[in-house]
């Protein structure tokens, strides 16, 4: 028949040659008559078939393409002579469906091809793939407490043979299940050509079964041959709360001792079937009955006990027992399932509960009786009240009786005899008696204390009973220290900027006082000296006032004497420092101030060189001015009695007295020595008298003074001071400016002294230079009632005695006798 079918093809290509010998022609023709069935096992190689022509002349046949040397190569030959094809290997379907390949005839004389044909050569399926599931093994987890109904595993399966035939298409069964239990039952529903979902009906039981094995077959439709695989799905079941815990017994004493806390005092079992472990089998317990929540209980995670503890402190004198009521529970909510039927449809009929908000099983919980026996022991004695508190002024009298304290037994079978002592007394303020229980005061009690808080201070006091053991009580004894008006207002700062303007310019001065209203603020603020017109304050009232500085008011620092008084009058006169300058160069005159105090290294050997150069001006000076010589007048042999006689009569000496006074008695001294005060030194004897009186002001300065001190140590933590000794200086400063009076004595004192030492150097005014004072004529008797008596020895003079002066009288020798100067 193939034959046959290529001769008629050849008649016909003949027939057109001829019609068309003019033109000739080359045309394909394609032969799809040969089939290779994939996989054939040969033996190789065998023939596929022959093709052949009618020529007259010999032809070669060639073949080209797919299976020759194309992919997949050297499967077929052609014999050239008689155009036989061969099949010399396997070829699979699955790779290649259909061989494409030309065919050509040439003339074996002219080697030109003289026909070319196209050949198709199909390959033929077989059944040679088993369908294969992907993944080859599965696992699933289900909860015991799911719904029946519910997709286990979603299965997938592919075959790679063709899914047009019969060897492509496969189906699904379970082949087994492993264990077998009567609670449950699976079954699949295909959702496709190649996916089916396993189900379950019934109800999951974590005790007869805790997971299941699974095989399932995919088994192709072929033919000839059916082939097949199988996979294992793995169903792991996690235990839930489907058995109710249950208490079976208690241990422990179940017994306590009064007023001890945080002991274990009893403990409770409890059975359960689920899990040991898993949330299903851990317990949860609960106390009914305490509404004091005298007890509490925990789950021990090891045994699943319930451990109650006893978490406040009982009273065997209120109650000698305890009864309370126990219940269990687990941490996961309860829920069951029961089979009623096994219809043969899709799910089974069951009957199921689940415990959830508002709904639980009836009957459940079940309560749990408890008693707990408390034991009597010794109670400590009480204060009564736990916490008092007294009133007392400050600055009272050490050994002021406070209070009495007062304590009392609760316990009626032990010794009820105690004694009083002190605890935590941090700055031993009291003192306490140990059998009446008296409290005294151990110290003058001091409100401005660092220790007190809002003006109280706390004392620990302990009352303990004469038991086996002996038993304490502690109380509280708080002390309320009321104020009193010791403490004196002190500026913040006493030094301060200010700028030079053409106007009046304010800043702001505060005063603080340790002590409480109405001793303390408003303060009032007055300025002392001449500052008329020059500085004033404003408001003169307040707690921060204006120090007001006038436009006249140059430059430079300024010393200022400020009164601050409290509310009550007990005032302190205070030094404030005010620096003036242009703001405009230097905005804080402080800084100013102390940026001008650092010089360099340059500029101080500067000072220093000039220093000397001027003292050695002034020395040769000194030396010139001193130059002439004055003899000494010799005593002539008159009777002891007369004075002698110098040269007085001649101009004094220019020689220059320095001005500095190198020492001046105290104002006590003047006072012990009135008459050391002469008229002649500018001060009359009723005006030293007159400070006489000045005693009963220094008393009372001298406790101002105390106050004063007690001030300041008591401002340490809010007012900074340079250093202890800087503020006694300050403290010295302060207070030799508390008395005008005395300060100006002082005054009035110096400036007689300068006076009179600047008229013995004054040009004109020297020593002899003044109009001579009669007090009596020669030969007359005059009392003066300025004068003192004069007494002179009797013993003979020696004039020597001049030149050999004490170094303090060589100032006064050199101004009166310059021929002495050594």
């Amino acid at each position: 028949m193939r034959k046959l079918t290529l001769a008629l093809f050849f008649a016909v290509y003949i027939c057109s040659v001829a019609v068309h010998s003019r033109i000739r022609q080359k045309r394909t023709w394609i032969i799809d008559s040969f089939n290779i069935e994939e996989e054939n096992p040969g033996p190789f190689p065998y023939l596929l078939g022959t093709i052949e022509l009618d020529r007259k002349y010999l032809v070669n046949f060639r073949l080209h393409g797919s299976g020759v040397d194309k992919e997949p190569k050297e499967v077929l030959k052609i014999n050239q002579r008689n155009g036989q094809i061969w099949v010399h290997k396997k070829v699979d379907y699955e790779t290649f469906q259909l061989l494409q390949l030309t065919f050509e005839a040439t003339n074996v004389s002219s080697d030109k091809v003289d026909t070319r044909l196209g050949v198709e050569v199909k390959i033929l399926d077989i059944n040679d793939h088993a369908p294969v599931f992907s993944p080859p093994h599965y696992q699933a987890t289900m909860n015991e407490s799911s719904a029946q109904g519910q997709v286990v595993e979603t299965m997938n399966a592919t075959d790679g043979d063709d899914s047009q035939t019969p060897n492509g298409t496969f189906s699904f069964n379970i082949i087994s299940v492993t264990p077998k239990t009567d609670n449950v039952e699976f079954f699949l529903e295909p959702t496709g050509a190649s996916i089916t979902e396993i189900f379950f009906r019934g109800c999951l039981d974590y005790e007869k079964a805790k997971k299941y094995t699974i095989v399932l077959e995919a088994k192709d439709h072929g033919d000839k041959v059916q082939l097949s695989s199988t996979s294992t799905v793995t169903m792991n079941i996690i235990d839930k709360n489907n058995h109710l815990p249950e208490i079976t017994g208690q241990t422990g004493p179940g017994r306590v001792k009064e007023r001890e806390s945080g002991v274990e005092v009893l403990r409770v079992q409890v059975a359960d079937k689920d899990s040991p472990g898993s949330q299903a089998w851990k317990a949860k317990y609960t106390i009914h009955g305490d509404k004091e929540k005298y007890f509490q209980i925990e789950t021990d995670p090891k045994t699943n006990e319930g451990v109650i503890t006893v978490l406040k402190a009982m009273d065997y004198e209120e109650q000698t027992s305890r009864n309370v009521s126990l219940s269990v529970a687990n941490e996961v909510p309860y829920f069951s399932c029961e089979i009623t039927g096994r219809p043969a449809k899709r799910l089974w009929d069951v009957k199921t509960f689940n415990e959830g908000p508002g709904k639980s099983l009836p009957g459940f919980p079940k309560l749990y009786p408890v008693t707990i026996a408390v034991e009597d022991v010794n109670d400590p004695p009480e204060f009564v009240p736990p916490v008092r508190k007294v009133g007392i002024m400050e600055n009272t009298k050490l050994g002021t009786h406070l209070c009495t304290l007062e304590a009392k037994d609760p316990d009626k079978t032990f010794a009820s005899k105690f004694h009083f002592t002190k605890g935590e007394d941090v700055d031993n303020w009291i003192t306490v008696d140990p059998e009446t229980g008296e409290v005294f005061t151990a110290k003058v009690l001091d409100r401005e204390s660092p220790l007190l808080k809002n003006s109280s201070y706390s004392v620990i006091l302990y009352v303990v009973d004469n038991g086996e053991p002996p038993m304490t009580g502690t109380g509280t004894l708080i002390i309320q220290v009321g104020d009193l008006n010791d403490n004196l207002p002190i500026l913040e700062v006493n030094t301060l900027g200010m700028c030079l303007l053409d106007k009046a310019t304010m800043t702001n001065i505060t005063a603080v006082d340790l002590d409480l209203p109405p001793y303390s603020s408003p303060f009032t603020y007055e300025l002392l000296g001449d500052v008329k017109g020059k500085w004033n304050i404003d408001p003169t009232r307040g707690t921060t006032v204006h120090l007001v500085k006038e436009k006249t008011v140059y430059s430079g620092v300024h010393e200022l004497q400020i009164k601050v008084s409290d509310n009550q009058g007990l005032s302190l006169t205070q030094n404030l420092s005010v620096t003036v300058c242009d703001c405009t160069s230097t905005p804080n005159c402080h800084l100013r101030r102390s940026s001008g105090a650092q010089v360099g290294s340059t500029a101080v050997s500067i000072m220093i060189f000039t220093f000397l150069l001027l003292l050695a001006i002034i020395l040769m000076a000194f030396l010139i001015s001193c130059k002439h010589e004055k003899k000494m007048i010799m005593t002539d042999d008159e009777p002891g009695w007369h004075l002698l006689e110098s040269n007085i009569e001649t101009l004094g000496t220019d020689c220059k007295v320095p001005a500095k006074i190198t020492q001046v008695e105290s104002i006590q001294t003047l006072k012990a020595k009135p008459n050391l005060i002469s008229t002649h030194d500018g001060i009359s004897k009723q005006e030293v008298i007159q400070q006489n009186h000045q005693q009963d002001y220094y008393d009372s300065t001298f406790q101002k003074e105390q106050l004063l001190k007690r001030s300041l140590q008591r401002n340490s933590t809010r007012r900074s001071y340079r250093s202890c000794h800087s503020s006694m200086d300050q403290v010295k400063r302060n207070y030799s400016i508390y008395s005008v009076d005395e300060f100006q004595l002082r005054q009035n004192l110096l400036t007689q002294i300068d006076q009179n030492l600047f008229q013995l150097q004054a040009p004109g005014e020297e020593l002899g230079d003044y109009e001579p004072h009669c007090y009596a004529y020669e030969g007359e008797s005059m009392i003066d009632p300025q004068l003192d008596a004069i007494s002179l020895p009797e013993n003979d003079f020696n004039p020597n005695v001049l030149t050999n002066l004490e170094w303090q009288f060589n100032k006064l020798a050199s101004i009166c006798r310059p021929d002495l100067k050594s």
